[in-house]
Formats: structure tokens, C-alpha cells, sequence
């Protein structure tokens, strides 16, 4: 095996806001206290302020939101070689670490791997494959942030952050995991999915509510940021996706469909059409 990674060669990198004291991290490690994790806090806050007292908990706080923000300057301030992304409101499984460590070992060539995770109370994994694969373009699209674990060397080298314009806090909150994992096939890296659960998240997601206005003034947006002027075919499809699997009505297309062009206009305002 090429890959020999010991606990200490791996860091937690963990997106907060508005937190004064660590009290959030007990219910996230019920296995064990987070003390004994390499753990790196980015807390967002205007007002308050998180210090530790911990070793191996490392915090930073700073004035601003956005979770693509968020995780971007965990990158840039990450210490071990393998770097899981997670929550404030995961609750992390029993070895977890040592179903990461292991699953670098045997994939020495990875340098993303993207593992399973369950929804609070429910005992079924999110995700039905039951053995590993090399992930492409398509199902990079069903991976959680949460999932992903990366070679941090490989990230920094090949210059692969996260689109501050997406992501919970931002213009378009959807679809910053997937522009991530998008950027890393671009550059060649080698992403895999390991099956083992290494994580429970709770039931809602705010990816989940297809037809709201959030999500479709985001994903027009996107659809404009990967396809250009074709955007506006895909959002056509998307609307009458919508109508059949009865998420919108017929009487609120016409509205849906302006939202999603509001969507477009404002990514060409913000990146004044530098794709």
C-alpha cells in the first residue's frame, strides 16, 4: 500500500456561526469527546466570539457568511493530510476515522474519496451502493458535503476551492459540493465513493424543496454558469419536471419560470459573464 495514515494525519474541518462556547461539538461525537480529534472551527459570526481551550481543537473566527466562505477558509488554514468536511448538525459514527483511514489505505491512488451518510433516526444509508466506485461528472450530483474527505495537498496543489457564489449564506444556495467534486474531475483528480456511513445528518435539507424559489432561482443560475445560453432550454425542462411530479401547479409556471430567469441575470451581474 502507498498510503499509511495514522489519526494525527487527519483534521475535521467544521463550518459554524454564532457560537461563543463548544458545548455544539458534544452531541456531534457521542462516541467519544472531541477533544480527542484534530478539529478546525470556522465560526461566522458578526457578534460573538469561540475560543478553545483544547490542543487539538483549533478555532477561527471571522466576520462574514456564506458556508462556501466557510469551507474555503478551512482549506486555506487546514493542517493534516485528510480533511473531512462536516456540519455543526452531524452526529458522527462510532470509528468513523478509522473507516477513513482505512479506506485511504486501500485506495492509495485516491485523492477525494466521498462516503455514506444516514438521516437522524433513520437505520437505512442515504445512498444504495453497496461497493466502491470511480466517480464521474453524473454522480458527483448525489454527493453531500458532509461525505467528502480529501487529500489536502492535492486540494491546495491543484488550486480547487469552493464557488463562493453558491452554498447556504450566498446569491445561489445549492450545488457548491458538486461545482467542488466538478472542479476536482477537471483537474484530473481521482475521486472515489466508499460506502461505509461515516455520518448522521437530520431529515431536512434545504435541497430537498425542488420546487421553492430558492432552489429554483439556484439551479437556473447554475444551469447558466455550466451550459451558457442553453440554460434557458434547461429550465424550461425543469419547469415541466416540476408540473409532472406534481412538486408546482400549472397556474404558477409563468412565476417559477421568472424566478429561475431572475436567477440567470443575477449570476451574469455578479460574474459579468466570466464563466
Amino acid at each position: 500500500m502507498l498510503n499509511v495514515f495514522s489519526e494525527k494525519d487527519f483534521e475535521i474541518l467544521i463550518a459554524t456561526k454564532d457560537r461563543s462556547n463548544l458545548d455544539f461539538l458534544l452531541s456531534m461525537f457521542p462516541f467519544e469527546h472531541f477533544s480527542t480529534f484534530n478539529i478546525l472551527i470556522i465560526n461566522q459570526s458578526l457578534t460573538q466570539v469561540l475560543n478553545s481551550d483544547f490542543d487539538l481543537v483549533r478555532v477561527i473566527n471571522v466576520p462574514e457568511k456564506g458556508l462556501s466562505k466557510s469551507r474555503n477558509k478551512a482549506i486555506q488554514n487546514a493542517s493534516a493530510k485528510l480533511c473531512l468536511l462536516a456540519d455543526d448538525d452531524v452526529v458522527f459514527a462510532k470509528d468513523f476515522d478509522k473507516k477513513i483511514l482505512f479506506a485511504f489505505e486501500n485506495l492509495p491512488h485516491a485523492d477525494i474519496i466521498t462516503f455514506n451518510h444516514q438521516r437522524i433516526g433513520d437505520l437505512r444509508p442515504h445512498k444504495k451502493q453497496n461497493s466502491s466506485f470511480l466517480h464521474d461528472k453524473k454522480s458527483v450530483w448525489n454527493v453531500s458535503s458532509i461525505e467528502i474527505v480529501f487529500k489536502l495537498d492535492e486540494i491546495r496543489k491543484n488550486n480547487i476551492f469552493f464557488d463562493e457564489h453558491f452554498g447556504l449564506g450566498s446569491f445561489f444556495e445549492t450545488a457548491e459540493e458538486f461545482l467542488f467534486l466538478r472542479s476536482a474531475l477537471l483537474q484530473k483528480l481521482k475521486l472515489y465513493f466508499n460506502p461505509e456511513i461515516i455520518v448522521s445528518h437530520p431529515s431536512f435539507s434545504s435541497g430537498n424543496d425542488v420546487s421553492s424559489d430558492t432552489l429554483i432561482y439556484a439551479r437556473a443560475a447554475l444551469y447558466y454558469k455550466l451550459h451558457g445560453n442553453f440554460s434557458l432550454v434547461l429550465l424550461v425542462k425543469y419547469m415541466f419536471f416540476l408540473i409532472r411530479k406534481k412538486y408546482i401547479r400549472f397556474p404558477e409556471l409563468g412565476k417559477k419560470y421568472k424566478i429561475g430567469l431572475a436567477g440567470i441575470a443575477k449570476f451574469k451581474q455578479i460574474t459579468k459573464n466570466k464563466l
